[in-house]
């Protein structure tokens, strides 16, 4: 089983993209309404709550976790990596989605101009600098932190003039870097991607980020067997969250596109 972990709604975009590339597999989704969002969190509180995630979702039969949260992947994934996983679980894989929207965005990015905006935590954690430059070193990358906006989605303002306008304040910050590629760095921020690209223009590349981690799941999976081999292919989708199942089933059902019959309650401790 794959397990996709986000702090709120914004995961469902990256599983909504692996249930139409990989339809073929089990998952469970994990989302943390209760106590999203993370951008303003600290890094010791963003770990502890992405390990109990992790575990959770662990618990449930998943052998690979995606941690379809920029936050979680910028200030806890390499600890995860490094400490969590080899004293705990040494035969489980968690993987982030930075480093797939870094590489497509060199991959695409023309005059090597490129913007991301995301949560403070993001944003501040410099790591979309970090692994866009070990890419390519004479890029010139530009953050812009969006803290409104995650509760903005969460709430299902998507869409209303309040919205556009704080979209227009952040956006025209970095519009005029005169970047040519715009990075999202927050599962959120694709509920909002036809408005960010009216915003931004013709001359600058909106990446599709739930897309860009599914060709990077499929590319993972061909040159691990050993991971796909262990992953059930009976077409199950389990869906937990932190808060209020019922609302997590109204909103996820819109944001999902996709019908969700049950969602079950998980009960963390703060």
């Amino acid at each position: 089983m794959i397990g996709v972990f986000d702090s709120g709604f914004g995961g469902l975009t990256i599983l909504r993209s692996f249930l139409t590339r990989l339809p073929q597999y089990d998952y469970t989704y994990l989302g943390d309404n209760a106590r999203t969002p993370y951008g303003n969190k600290s890094q010791a509180v963003i770990y502890a709550y992405t390990r109990q995630a992790v575990e959770f979702l662990f618990d449930r039969g998943c052998v690979l976790v995606i941690l379809a949260c920029n936050t979680a992947s910028a200030k806890a994934l390499r600890r995860i990596q490094q400490e969590f996983l080899p004293a705990r679980f040494p035969d489980r894989r968690v993987l982030g989605v930075v480093i797939p929207l870094a590489e497509a965005g060199v991959d695409v990015s023309r005059y090597g101009r490129i913007g991301v905006i995301g949560t403070r935590a993001t944003i501040e954690s410099g790591v979309y600098e970090q692994e866009l430059s070990k890419l390519r070193p004479d890029l010139k990358v530009f953050g812009q932190a969006c803290p409104l906006l995650v509760p903005l989605v969460e709430e299902d303002w998507v869409g209303k003039p309040e919205t556009n306008m704080i979209l227009k304040k952040y956006l025209f910050r970095i519009k005029r870097k005169k970047i040519d590629t715009l990075i999202l760095g927050c599962t959120h921020y694709p509920f909002l991607q036809k408005d960010i690209e009216r915003i931004m223009g013709k001359n600058c590349r909106v990446l599709n980020g739930p897309e860009t981690v599914s060709d990077k799941l499929i590319d993972y999976l061909s040159r691990h067997p050993e991971i796909d081999q262990r992953l059930g292919r009976n077409r199950i989708v389990n869906f937990f969250t932190t808060d209020d199942p019922a609302r997590f089933r109204l909103l996820g059902q819109k944001f999902l596109r996709h019908n969700i019959p049950e969602v079950e309650r998980a009960v963390f401790e703060n």
